[in-house]
């Protein structure tokens, strides 16, 4: 026993993967980086194309890869189109679930993402086709994302992680000039890729709770058609802002439809310099939604303070608070602490955040919800991140004074 446990730490603790001399990518996918956040498509098919260093090496299913990334390489460099594959699945449980109300719950996500540089000059100015299309299964009953309201949480405790079988996610035109200083996107997008953005918040690496992830007193839209312009008007100030449809959703796929309800929003910030947004990085949000009537939605309104500071390249501490005025959102008010810590000599990440809500709805009590996780790059091209989640007086379920979810999310790109 003592020479099995022996070699787990030695496993656990000592560096593998590729040599010093091996590249720092499988495909080459090199871009700069845009105003899109850390989760949106672009972003995560670069981050799955880095060389990673994992606890173990399996030398002869990574040479059975290398083939694949070659011949995605060659694509790249011959016709600008860079392809990501990724399967994604997270199954939670709870042993507090109200009495016949279900008790985990696990999914599945398969996607198929691209980035299509059509034009490019020597000036940097470029214009790109960004594409995902998902199939979202559920393997239970109810999925992820429903496990909250079924156990009296109001929230999302596995954001993404629903059943809603195909859907296209990204199918817009993005385009960088003034050397790569302004951007523009135009089509279908996440606008929650684009505004609030930190570092640390990526459904699919890091955090799986919506109130962590994003700010709850945002009227958080879908996938919808929209407009969004950012400028960094010197090394280190920018703004941004979008308009989108308002009924936005994820499962229907339409264009320039019910532009008579819309959400906006304008934000500024500040950064050390370009490249380092994501990781030191202040910015204020403005939001407004309008009214929807078919819905039944009253209009809402308000404003989100984010902050993140990274240091040595490992740690990061970071901060989002908001307020709102209406009933769009989930949440009044939201306050967001946390921190994560990045392995330098592996590629895991160990997170931890709190969250304090104030429900729109003020018949219900506030919540705090916390979240701990570690990603484990088990081999290189799969992770694994066991998390725990805490809930202190779940708003929807007065009888109860805690809930504990236990979740297991694992990731595997090529």
């Amino acid at each position: 026993m003592v020479r099995i446990v022996t070699l787990v730490l030695l496993a656990l603790f000592t560096q593998s993967g590729f040599s010093e001399d091996s590249p720092s990518r499988k495909a080459g996918y090199e871009q700069e980086q845009g105003f899109a956040g850390p989760g949106s498509t672009t972003e995560q098919l670069k981050e799955d194309d880095e060389v990673k260093a994992p606890v173990f090496r399996f030398e002869s299913f990574d040479r059975a890869l290398m083939p694949w990334f070659d011949w995605k390489a060659k694509l790249n460099e011959q016709t600008g189109l860079q392809l990501g594959v990724a399967y994604t699945s997270l199954y939670q449980s709870t042993n507090d679930a109200p009495a016949g109300a279900e008790d985990s719950a696990g999914s599945g996500i398969l996607r198929l993402s691209g980035r299509w540089l059509l034009t490019n000059s020597e000036s940097g100015n470029s214009g790109t086709l960004v594409f995902s299309v998902d199939h979202r299964h559920a393997y239970t009953d109810i999925a992820p994302a429903d496990l909250g309201f079924e156990t009296g949480y109001l929230g999302i405790p596995g954001t993404l992680f629903n059943d809603a079988q195909d859907l296209l996610g990204d199918f817009n035109w993005q385009y960088r000039f003034n050397g790569g200083r302004s951007g523009l996107i135009l089509g279908r997008y996440d606008p929650n890729d684009y505004v609030d953005v930190l570092g640390y918040a990526n459904p699919w690496t890091s955090f799986q709770n919506l109130s962590i992830l994003f700010n709850a007193s945002i009227a958080l839209p879908d996938w919808g058609t929209g407009i969004g312009a950012g400028h960094w008007f010197n090394e280190q100030w920018y703004g941004l802002g979008s308009v989108s449809d308002a009924n936005g959703v994820a499962t229907k796929t339409k264009f320039f439809e019910d532009y008579d309800e819309l959400y906006s929003t304008a934000e500024i910030g500040w950064s050390p310099s370009q490249s380092e947004r994501y990781f030191k990085n202040v910015h204020l949000t403005l939001w407004h939604v309008d009214e929807r009537e078919e819905a039944g939605v009253e209009e809402s309104d308000g404003f989100t303070i984010g902050a993140n500071w990274t240091f040595d390249q490992t740690w990061m501490l970071f901060l989002k608070a908001g307020w709102s005025d209406g009933t769009a959102p989930l949440y009044k008010e939201s306050i967001t602490l946390g921190t994560i810590y990045y392995l330098a000599r592996r590629s895991d990440l160990i997170g931890f955040a709190v969250n304090h809500g104030e429900p729109a709805d003020e018949s219900l009590d506030d919540q705090l919800t916390t979240e701990l996780f570690y990603r484990l790059q088990f081999a290189q091209n799969l992770a694994i991140t066991p998390s725990i989640q805490w809930v202190s007086d779940p708003a929807l379920n007065p009888d109860e004074d805690n809930i504990t979810i236990a979740g297991v999310r694992v990731r595997l790109s090529f």
